[in-house]
């Protein structure tokens, strides 16, 4: 059935739905964040939760003290080495279906401090993240935004086939190892089956 005729039976009172949709309508509408935050970004989250922006509109200001009660991961602030096995812990303590924000550019690649020796660069090298918030810091709004993709992305998701999401199936982990602190590094520097290297751009000579 096409999208006009659905329409045109809700104009008359008629809802057609399936229950992939309601399922994922239930779970988009009603996301928990976890009460999680790094450095500057997170005073912009907790803006978010406050009157003004009200993030309670998208059903998602019940921030959860306990990872296995939360769903929603957002990063924001600067991962340091020091902190990113504790990240991965908590993130492998969520329960599943369970997404990641990536806010800031410190998240993001490591931001300002990408050059420091203790800097995480990226906490997509050990977590797989869902949406990148760019900015130093982000304004609340651009984290309202982020969190509208999670939920578009929620509602896209199949229930069934090889479009499912990864809490659904076999061939994909729900659960990520976690980095121990190295003589001079995190072993390992990154989980290869989340990150991997972007090809090396080979220049060409100038004539």
């Amino acid at each position: 059935m096409s999208h006009e005729e659905r329409e045109s039976f809700r104009q008359q009172g008629i809802l057609l739905t399936s229950f992939n949709e309601i399922y994922n309508w239930g779970r988009a509408n009603s996301i928990w964040p976890l009460q999680f935050g790094l450095a500057c970004c997170a005073i912009e989250m907790i803006a978010v939760a406050a009157a003004r922006f009200d993030i309670a509109r998208f059903g998602a200001e019940i921030f959860r003290a306990s990872p296995r009660q939360a769903d929603l991961m957002i990063v924001s602030g600067t991962v340091t080495k020091k902190m990113a096995p504790q990240v991965v812990r908590i993130w492998n303590q969520m329960g599943e279906p369970k997404y990641c924000i990536a806010m800031g550019a410190c998240s993001i690649s490591g931001g300002p401090f990408k050059q420091g020796y203790n800097v995480l660069k990226g906490v997509d090298r050990y977590i797989p993240v869902d949406v990148y918030i760019p900015g130093c810091p982000p304004r609340p709004e651009a984290l309202l935004n982020g969190l509208m993709e999670v939920q578009k992305k929620i509602k896209a998701e199949r229930l069934t086939g090889p479009d499912a999401p990864r809490h659904l199936r076999k061939d994909l982990p729900c659960e990520w190892p976690v980095p121990a602190y190295g003589e001079h590094d995190l072993v390992p520097p990154k989980n290869d089956s989340v990150w991997r290297p972007a090809p090396s751009l080979v220049r060409a000579d100038k004539p």
